[in-house]
């Protein structure tokens, strides 16, 4: 038997700038290393933290617990996205995440990203394979 997890997240952009802007370090309490190395490589970064932010989101809700919760502390950067050398991001689950991904039998995790605008939004599809 399969069973789908989904989450989605709607992120405004020029919102999103505004808080950064103010709190610089919490780019560094978010993201990885990677996604920001990868963000700030581009014209706009914010339009690409934004949509990282929402796939991490997105990818929390999948997971079924949101951003609250016990352990939730470093969640938003245990959970990565990352390019294939395609270009198309993936989910990586770490630490506190990568234990409940594990414990959900997660499969496969899918992430689509997209811009427009002044929003950014993400949906996040994860498959888990049980035996009854």
């Amino acid at each position: 038997m399969m069973k789908i997890y989904q989450g989605v997240d709607l992120v405004q952009i020029s919102k999103f700038r505004e808080i950064f802007i103010k709190n610089k370090g919490l780019v560094s309490d978010i993201f990885t290393e990677k996604e920001t190395s990868y963000c700030t490589s581009k014209i706009n970064p914010y339009i690409h933290f934004a949509g990282r932010f929402a796939a991490k989101e997105a990818g929390l809700k999948a997971l079924g617990i949101g951003l609250s919760g016990t352990g939730i502390d470093n969640t938003l950067r245990e959970i990565e996205v990352v390019n294939a050398p395609s270009g198309k991001p993936e989910l990586v689950f770490h630490g506190w995440a990568g234990k409940i991904s594990t414990k959900r039998n997660i499969s496969q995790a899918t992430v689509s990203i997209s811009h427009s605008g002044n929003y950014a939004v993400a949906t996040v599809i994860l498959t888990a394979n049980y035996t009854v």
